[in-house]
């Protein structure tokens, strides 16, 4: 399949432009105390000069990023990824962040990895928060559980799950603000209007009313270049997709209109599953199902060879 290499440069470039609502809102300290509460509340003390942000920055394109991390006065990492569908690879993307946060960490502190002395690490949690409502029934995830059959390694990492149903504070409103959000753009489509009602609506509602108030045109800026990504995300993948199709008429003279245009439609699907969009945006694009989605997905997972060209 022919492949556009400045087009996926430029949609890989802006996909990894890690400026969303959540990132924005918990940038400050006093929405970033709250979130901590959220996930303490037995720590009545801590205030917001205890805190101290530590997400990853990216430097290039291809640089290591995540959604939020934090320190609580140097005893313990906070890690916290938003996701709007569940996949167990968090627990992968959540150590190869933390094994990076701690690399920076030593570095700042000038601790000496290669001496006798035991070095100082504050103590880690991984949270990933769910903001779809899909049914996730576990409370965590594991890597020795995912991977390994319940195993144990030399390596395990716990990703404590936080969804609609065990999160509270301005968790929970940030999830319910997605979920109003979602409504808004399934009723309305991705147009000026669908911002206005959702923020709209949560104020109404109590839904993350504060940070909206303070925040309304950063928020409405934010959310029209998310737009924007999405409009253009969807001309360039149909144009993909249109081009497969071809091929596809192409070969399926040699062997099969059918089995030509299956062909064509799945090499998309693989290309979208290397740009790591969610099944179900591919589903939306393709019309190729989710089951078989997924069967690709997984077949890319374990290495199996899946030819596009």
């Amino acid at each position: 399949m022919k492949e556009t290499a400045a087009g996926l440069n430029k949609m890989e470039a802006r996909r990894n432009i890690k400026d969303s609502v959540f990132t924005k809102m918990f940038s400050q300290k006093k929405y970033l105390l709250q979130l901590y509460q959220s996930l303490h509340p037995e720590d009545t003390v801590s205030t917001e000069d205890d805190l101290r942000t530590i997400t990853l920055e990216p430097i290039f394109i291809k640089s290591l990023t995540n959604d939020l991390g934090f320190s609580v006065n140097d005893r313990l990492f906070v890690l916290v990824e938003a996701q709007s569908t569940e996949s167990v690879n968090i627990s992968f993307r959540s150590f190869m962040y933390l094994a990076h946060t701690y690399q920076e960490y030593f570095e700042e502190t000038k601790q000496n990895l290669y001496g006798t002395k035991p070095v100082k690490a504050p103590e880690p949690e991984l949270y990933v928060i769910y903001t779809r409502n899909a049914k996730i029934n576990k409370d965590a995830i594991t890597l020795s559980e995912e991977f390994y059959g319940g195993k144990k390694t030399a390596l395990d990492i716990k990703v404590n799950v936080i969804t609609d149903e065990n999160s509270s504070g301005i968790v929970n409103q940030y999830i319910n603000f997605t979920k109003v959000l979602d409504a808004q753009i399934k009723k309305l489509g991705y147009k000026q209007e669908a911002i206005a009602k959702t923020i709209e609506i949560c104020k109404n509602e109590d839904v993350l009313s504060e940070f909206l108030k303070e925040h309304e045109k950063e928020v409405v800026t934010i959310m029209r270049s998310l737009f924007d990504q999405e409009k253009a995300l969807e001309i360039y993948f149909y144009n993909v997709r249109k081009d497969a199709e071809e091929e596809g008429r192409a070969e399926g003279r040699a062997e099969g209109e059918a089995k030509g245009r299956v062909k064509g439609k799945e090499a998309v699907v693989i290309e979208m599953i290397k740009e790591n969009l969610e099944p179900s945006y591919i589903n939306k694009l393709t019309k190729v199902s989710l089951e078989r989605i997924n069967e690709l997905k997984t077949l890319l997972m374990d290495n199996v060879q899946l030819a596009s060209d």
